[in-house]
């Protein structure tokens, strides 16, 4: 994947986080992901440039249609960040839990 940021641009549309959805299920062409939106083919089209750009899904030649697929290394790559972030998140409540006890442990020697 080109980088994190494109990626995060990219998923800032609904209609792209939708379209990421559908083609979790499977492969599909243009007019297959144009099928449930109230737009254009073109406009689908420039949607799925953006997210080709952003390495988030590939497409292949087949004649005169060109499937869509994710782009599964480039999804391991936001869920590592993502992993990234969860662990730090998950040291600080475990280093608060580790303070709010101690403090409660003091509480108790203070009571006569």
């Amino acid at each position: 994947m080109k980088d994190l940021d494109g990626a995060f641009s990219a998923l800032a549309d609904p209609t792209r986080r939708a379209i990421l959805a559908r083609l979790a299920v499977g492969e599909a062409t243009v007019m297959e992901l144009a099928e449930p939106f109230d737009m254009s083919q073109p406009a689908i089209s420039r949607h799925l440039k953006v997210l080709e750009g952003a390495g988030l899904i590939t497409r292949r030649v087949e004649g005169t249609k060109r499937p869509c697929r994710l782009a599964p290394d480039a999804i391991r790559q936001i869920d590592r960040w993502l992993d990234m972030l969860r662990e730090a998140l998950a040291r600080n409540y475990d280093r608060l839990d580790q303070v709010l006890a101690e403090m409660q442990s003091e509480e108790g020697k203070e009571a006569p």
